[in-house]
């Protein structure tokens, strides 16, 4: 087995780095530690840097269209890490996963109409639905025994009361749940007996520990199928988020057709030329270096674990399933939104994601991205140590 460094710190310097040169910014200080937006401090696997090294090398880059071998390195990924048989028609191509709701919103819902949410969620699904004119439907999850569970009174009422199209995020952002196969059973039962389609964000599908495993939706079955759009993308997997290149999955010719019009009239489907050659290599070879990083991010997580249970105990840690997000609850200091702010990023010095970002439910905790060299994961829990001395 090949030997992955996730160790040596790279300096992010002067790469128009959106995590660590717009600090200041954000942040509002410049010698700010950012463990906030989704972006790994790791080289992505080293054949997508080649392959986009081979065609730079040609020099010429004009009109490029997406090749069938693209789709089928996709095909061959989803069949071998989550057993899931796609047919590369099915698939619709996208810069981004947000583009990608957007699109799905225009395509199956008209203005006015009801958005299913589960809030905290990723806060980018509230503002797709408003900036299209469309109103929120939010079920807010309940916090059990410190675990996120679905209010299922508050889901099917929800849907009763019109909601057209479920925004699903699986793996969890910003909990890091990992939804189980009969959780995910129920939630499509209850949205095909009420006629919500099912848009599963599954952009973290690759990042889940064991004993979790993830179930794309639309696996399951095929009435599951036939009303599901799934998101994927080798963004978070293998840090390529600069690429800008997702795929959306629509088995259903119609539902599918109904994408492509509305990309074809945004004319939005369209790849960067890179991002085609990045993703494939990514599907194609990046398999031994996920396994790897797996591990070492697993080990990133029981590190912060430990050290908040022995200095920060105060601080209640939700299980990470998936991804590389960590969910603080810090609600135990009895701080308001804009203190708990103010003791990590001006006394502390730490850039981290504030809960109430996520809507309702997540007043009080915080969401710090662990994906960092070591060194750099142990000088952001001396600072969230900090923030509480």
């Amino acid at each position: 087995m090949a030997v992955f460094d996730f160790d040596t710190v790279i300096n992010r310097e002067n790469t128009a780095s959106v995590k660590w040169e717009q600090v200041k910014q954000v942040f509002g200080q410049e010698d700010v530690l950012p463990m906030w937006v989704a972006d790994m401090d790791f080289n992505p696997p080293h054949e997508v840097a080649e392959a986009i090294k081979k065609r730079i090398e040609h020099e010429i880059l004009g009109y490029t269209f997406i090749p069938d071998s693209t789709g089928e390195a996709i095909q061959a990924w989803l069949k071998k890490r989550h057993n899931w048989e796609i047919h590369p028609a099915w698939i619709a191509y996208c810069t981004g996963i947000v583009p990608a709701i957007s699109t799905a919103i225009q395509a199956f819902t008209e203005p006015g109409d009801k958005v299913l949410l589960q809030s905290p969620v990723y806060h980018p699904f509230f503002r797709m639905v408003e900036k299209n004119g469309r109103v929120v439907a939010n079920a807010q999850l309940k916090l059990v025994d410190n675990c996120f569970e679905i209010d299922w009174e508050q889901f099917e009422t929800r849907l009763k009361e019109g909601a057209k199209l479920f925004l699903s995020c699986n793996p969890h952002n910003p909990g890091g749940r990992v939804w189980t196969k009969d959780e995910l059973v129920k939630m499509v039962d209850l949205c095909a007996q009420y006629n919500c389609l099912f848009l599963s964000d599954e952009i973290h599908s690759d990042l889940v520990y064991p004993p979790h495993v993830h179930t794309p939706v639309a696996a399951l079955g095929e009435t599951y199928r036939d009303m599901t759009i799934t998101c994927v993308a080798p963004k978070k997997t293998f840090n390529l988020a600069g690429l800008k290149a997702s795929a959306v999955i629509i088995p259903n010719p119609e539902l599918r057709k109904k994408f492509k019009d509305v990309q074809a009239v945004n004319g939005t489907s369209a790849l960067n030329t890179f991002g085609i050659v990045g993703m494939e290599a990514a599907y194609r070879y990046g398999g031994e270096w996920l396994d790897a990083l797996l591990v070492y991010l697993k080990e990133n997580i029981d590190t912060a674990a430990r050290f908040i249970a022995e200095r920060l105990p105060q601080i209640k840690v939700m299980e990470t399933e998936g991804t590389y997000l960590m969910w603080l609850d810090c609600r135990a200091f009895g701080l308001s939104e804009d203190e708990l702010k103010d003791r990590l990023w001006k006394k502390a010095k730490l850039g981290v994601e504030i809960g109430r970002k996520f809507g309702p439910g997540g007043e009080g905790f915080v969401r710090i991205n662990i994906a960092c060299p070591r060194e750099t994961l142990m000088e952001g829990l001396s600072r969230l140590e900090k923030a509480f001395a």
